[in-house]
């Protein structure tokens, strides 16, 4: 454990390990409010660096587990998970908090690091428990993590340098937990985020409600959505050509939309799904990635980039179409309506495609398991 702590130094120092320290929006839902009776974590990722892919890391079976990650354009060894889940049914994901306990500031930024380690020893709620317990302090981190395991079990981690507070989804009432850049055992109305909270709730809470919520609800409806909580409407339904890129879901520094949906408890973690938007969401495509299969289109490619984040990023352009001065922090809205309603479309064909491969995995599995018998 030393060597880990270490190796988070060092990375800190010598790396500039990104952070997702421009804000993310997150919730973690139980099954019993999805349509499918599985467990998610969404997270729509915010950040300073230009895009991501998925990859997979192959454990050795023995002391690491093998995972699937979210990992930063560029990031070639794969060192940070920005969201991930493994071959034993653990996932993780989190959002930078800015109302806990100040950093110490000798070791700050580790999250992505944190969570590949996680990725790779973690099987359970319990098995990432022991692993906070056991990392030397500071641990470097100001952050709320999310995970969900094989058994049905999520909790949100509120974690500081020197400890975390949990919040269990078997607590939630409403079966589902949101956080975004603050954390609810920091300083009171501290952090932010809580208008995006809220413009997800508008959507969130009328599925949980019917026991309804899918991952392209997540992916698909709320992060493409240019709903304001205070105001209380799409704001894309205007005359103005232009509106102001700001408390959105979506905004200029988002990277991706990323649903885990988990299993029934006990059942195969094969059986997991990543259901990825890739890039800026009004502008990408979702795609089903699961632990043996992952579309060529989410893989980096010789330059460490995926081909659905450069696609989207290209799009994106069209939105953000004013590059001087303040205009970036400006949105098109004809574009933005255009893109985002094309995109819809496509990425209800690829959900398709997704769900298919799903059932011909499942199939595939409990024929194996028939034939043991």
């Amino acid at each position: 454990m030393k060597k880990l702590i270490l190796y988070l130094a060092l990375l800190a120092v010598t790396t500039g390990i990104t952070v997702d320290a421009i804000g993310c929006t997150s919730a973690i839902i139980s099954g019993r409010v999805t349509r499918s009776g599985h467990p998610m974590l969404w997270k729509n990722r915010d950040t300073d660096a230009r895009g991501n892919f998925i990859a997979r890391v192959e454990g050795d079976g023995v002391s690491t587990i093998s995972y699937i990650g979210l990992f930063n354009e560029g990031d070639s060894l794969k060192r940070e998970a920005w969201m991930g889940m493994n071959d034993a049914g653990f996932a993780i994901m989190n959002t930078a908090s800015y109302n806990l306990a100040p950093d110490t500031a000798k070791l700050q930024d580790c999250e992505g690091v944190l969570m590949a380690r996680a990725l790779s020893v973690c099987r359970s709620l319990k098995d990432f428990e022991h692993y906070l317990d056991t990392l030397p302090r500071p641990m470097g981190v100001q952050a709320n993590f999310g995970a969900i395991d094989n058994m049905g079990n999520g909790a949100y981690y509120e974690t500081t340098d020197v400890g975390y507070i949990k919040f269990d989804l078997a607590d939630a009432p409403m079966g589902y937990i949101t956080r975004s850049n603050y954390s609810e055992s920091g300083t009171e109305h501290g952090g932010y985020g809580y208008i995006r909270r809220d413009n997800a709730e508008h959507y969130l809470l009328p599925a949980v409600e019917q026991r309804d919520v899918t991952p392209a609800l997540m992916t698909d409806t709320i992060s493409r959505s240019f709903y304001h909580s205070l105001i209380g409407r799409d704001m894309l339904e205007t005359d103005d050509a232009y509106i102001v890129d700001l408390d959105f879901v979506p905004r200029m520094t988002t990277t991706a939309s990323i649903v885990i949906e988990g299993t029934d408890p006990g059942d195969y973690p094969a059986f997991q799904v990543m259901w990825t938007a890739l890039g800026y969401p009004p502008t990408a495509i979702t795609r089903a990635v699961m632990l043996r299969h992952i579309p060529d289109s989410v893989m980096p490619d010789e330059n460490w980039q995926a081909p659905d984040n450069e696609r989207s990023l290209r799009l994106k352009q069209q939105i953000f179409d004013i590059q001087h001065g303040n205009g970036p922090k400006y949105i098109n809205v004809k574009a933005a309506k255009s893109l985002r309603d094309e995109n819809a479309i496509l990425s209800q064909e690829s959900i398709k495609d997704g769900e298919s491969l799903l059932i011909g995995e499942q199939k595939l599995y409990r024929g194996k398991a028939r034939r043991r018998r």
